[in-house]
């Protein structure tokens, strides 16, 4: 009996869906351009046409449907969000405005920042205090609370964002003021202390307030989604990808939604990790480029690592500090607007530059001929002829390669080159681009990503991967089945997992252990909570437990996880003894005689990953395979073109070797192997292309 299971995928151009039986490994894709104005019409195209093509009803489809999506991501970088409101202790109405008084860039006289998510004039204060300790000295007063009220109805806010003062410690006075507002308002509205119980007051209240600016757009989204799929007839819930890896029913994702803001790239290192594993690769760089950005994530000892505040919205791509520091855990990867839409433009110097700025799904590249008419990377790629026009989508979206070429020429005219030449340059610019953030994302991690293999997907990435490799002095790639789909995938083989953190302070060889439990056992009930509304059974939770800690007197902590079970897992000692370790292999050194403090509490609830296995085998075959055609692709700026076997992937089979240069097209990407590579079909059918000596 069949046991499908079915995942759906938003980006900001495509939006991708994959269809499972987990019973016989069957799959089933499809892809579908993203509607930014009205996502759930995407959604309805991609998922009606391939149940379709599947045979598939939806009332077959009983297991929950796993959702990731870039929708919070693109809210948030665009400004497209809601209208919130924020509410403070009086004399804390700039915290957003002041930030943290960090400078990514001490000598910019003119250092911009993103716009908070909500400006000054929604931003409203309240009598009230909660010290330090947590004792409420004075509580919001009720004449306060109903004036309160009005100003933020009269200010026509879609949400609101409660963030008090010391409100990690002790909620009393945020509950208190969001009860009040939940009845007075016909508005959602979210507290700090929920969202991020964590000291320091900028990153709880920036946090807070892009949640609350995202629950209007995410919120709407899922209730017409759930609407929708009721009324088709599917039997599962929708559980949501959260950005550290794990998934959540929607009802807590809409809670939210901040918690979402790097769903659809976590996904695709979590699938990145799967193969990972299944080809005993110990260490991966997960390589994802879609039509709107890209994404590079280290996979090492079969997981991406996790970092507990991602930034968003930056307005430099690789000046940290430049963006939103939201106090939320997320697969560490880094993301830059490098796509097969990113625009490419000339600078004030007249120099060329491509993206972050993306054509996206609407209008798109010129090439898709609904209205756009700068040259995008796609328009590159159709005119070097490392794209098929005829064959994008399998046909069903053809590519207009007359507008690729006038796109490109009057981007030539400003660069006074040829036509070619500027294609050719927009491509390795945005190699260069990509191997540059991929490259720092290493540095950040203290790694030489020199010679780490690659693994290539999303829509654009088989086509740049083996480019980006040879910026990175890698000699071997790996192209999956269905890699154009891949981070939809990857919410197949998610655990349903939250992560929580509270802060409480406190000197490592005085911590009172009852205190310590108490904390933990509510982390411990609002996990359980989280996962039991997403589908686990009680005793199928699990618990992870870390901390945060620093030397006395430091202002930054490092994060140590120590163990598992259903209690504190470590004793003093042992804690210590990994605090030393673990700052010594970050700093080189530890600080003798100095007392330790902890500073949050961590606790991971999570399942065991979905036990799903895809029919990926390849039939073998014998002789060289038989390339369908063959067409004149420019590989490099100032190069002759070079005529190249085109190839189908489904007629490729298990053993099946290319010598570069070779393209092989899909219906949902295309895979190009450069000069200088040579790539084998595994028997899972991936394409494993590796670079020799010159």
């Amino acid at each position: 009996m069949a046991d499908w299971r079915l995942a759906v995928d938003i980006g900001g151009t495509f939006t991708d869906v994959v269809l499972l039986d987990a019973a016989t490994g069957r799959v089933a894709v499809d892809k579908t351009l993203t509607t930014p104005a009205a996502p759930l019409e995407g959604v309805r195209a991609g998922l009606t046409g391939l149940l379709a093509k599947a045979g598939v009803a939806p009332a077959e489809i009983e297991a929950p449907i796993v959702h990731a999506t870039t929708l919070v991501t693109n809210a948030l970088i665009t400004g497209d969000i809601g209208r919130a409101g924020l509410v403070v202790t009086t004399g804390f109405a700039d915290t957003l405005l002041i930030r943290d008084e960090h400078r990514y860039d001490m000598y910019d006289l003119q250092i911009e920042f993103p716009d908070p998510p909500v400006p000054r004039d929604r931003t409203f204060e309240i009598d009230e205090r909660t010290t330090a300790a947590g004792e409420v000295v004075a509580a919001p007063a009720p004449e306060d609370l109903d004036a309160l009220a009005g100003r933020l109805e009269r200010a026509g806010v879609e949400s609101v964002a409660v963030c008090l003062l010391n409100s990690y410690v002790n909620p009393a006075n945020e509950q208190a003021v969001a009860a009040r507002l939940s009845r007075a308002l016909s508005v959602p509205v979210c507290i700090s202390a929920e969202i991020s119980p964590q000291i320091r007051e900028y990153p709880r209240m920036i946090t807070a307030a892009c949640n609350a600016a995202a629950m209007p757009v995410i919120g709407p989204y899922l209730d017409e989604l759930q609407g929708w799929l009721a009324a088709e007839g599917f039997g599962g819930s929708v559980l949501m990808m959260l950005s550290n890896g794990g998934v959540v029913a929607a009802d807590d994702a809409a809670r939210g939604p901040i918690r979402l803001v790097e769903s659809g790239p976590a996904a695709g290192a979590l699938a990145g990790a799967w193969f990972a594993a299944r080809l005993g690769e110990d260490r991966l760089l997960s390589f994802d480029m879609g039509g709107t950005t890209a994404k590079a994530c280290l996979i090492e000892g079969g997981e991406p690592s996790l970092v507990n505040t991602f930034e968003v919205a930056r307005i430099y791509r690789f000046k940290k500090g430049s963006g939103f520091p939201v106090s939320v855990p997320s697969v560490d990867l880094v993301e830059i607007g490098a796509g097969g839409g990113s625009l490419a433009h000339l600078d004030q110097f007249g120099l060329l530059k491509v993206g972050p700025e993306s054509a996206g799904a609407d209008p798109g590249p010129a090439s898709y001929g609904l209205g756009g008419e700068m040259a995008a990377v796609t328009d590159a790629d159709v005119v070097l002829g490392l794209l098929d026009p005829a064959a994008f989508l399998g046909g069903d979206m053809p590519l207009d390669a007359s507008l690729a070429s006038a796109a490109m020429s009057e981007l030539a005219r400003g660069l006074g080159l040829p036509e070619i030449d500027t294609a050719a340059g927009i491509h390795e610019v945005v190699n260069q681009n990509m191997a540059a953030a991929a490259r720092m994302h290493g540095v950040e991690q203290g790694i030489d990503l020199r010679g780490v293999t690659v693994i290539a997907f999303g829509g654009a990435g088989p086509v740049h991967a083996c480019g980006v490799a040879e910026l990175l002095e890698s000699d071997r790639v790996i192209f999956p089945v269905n890699a154009s789909v891949l981070s939809a995938f990857g919410t197949l083989v998610s655990p349903v997992r939250i992560d929580l953190a509270r802060s409480m302070p406190r000197r490592l060889d005085s911590v009172d252990a009852a205190e310590r439990d108490a904390l933990l056992g509510e982390l411990r009930d609002e996990g359980r909570r989280v996962l039991s509304s997403a589908g686990a059974a009680p005793g199928e939770v699990r618990f992870r437990y870390g901390l945060d800690a620093r030397y006395l007197g430091q202002g930054n902590e490092i994060t140590l996880w120590v163990g598992e079970g259903e209690s504190w897992p470590a004793s003093v000692s042992e804690v210590a003894d990994r605090f030393e370790a673990e700052y010594r292999l970050i700093y080189g050194m530890a600080i003798p005689d100095v007392g330790v403090e902890v500073v949050t509490w961590r606790l991971s609830a999570y399942t065991d990953k979905p036990d799903v296995e895809p029919d990926l085998r390849t039939a073998a075959g014998s002789g060289p395979p038989e390339a369908r055609g063959t067409r004149a692709v420019v590989f490099d700026r100032g190069a002759d073109p070079v005529p190249t076997p085109v190839y189908s992937r489904n007629a490729l089979t298990a053993g099946a070797r290319l010598a570069g240069p070779a393209v092989v097209e899909e219906r949902e990407t295309t895979t190009v192997i450069r000069p200088g590579w040579t790539a084998e079909v595994a028997s899972d059918g991936s394409i494993i292309a590796s670079r020799f000596a010159a």
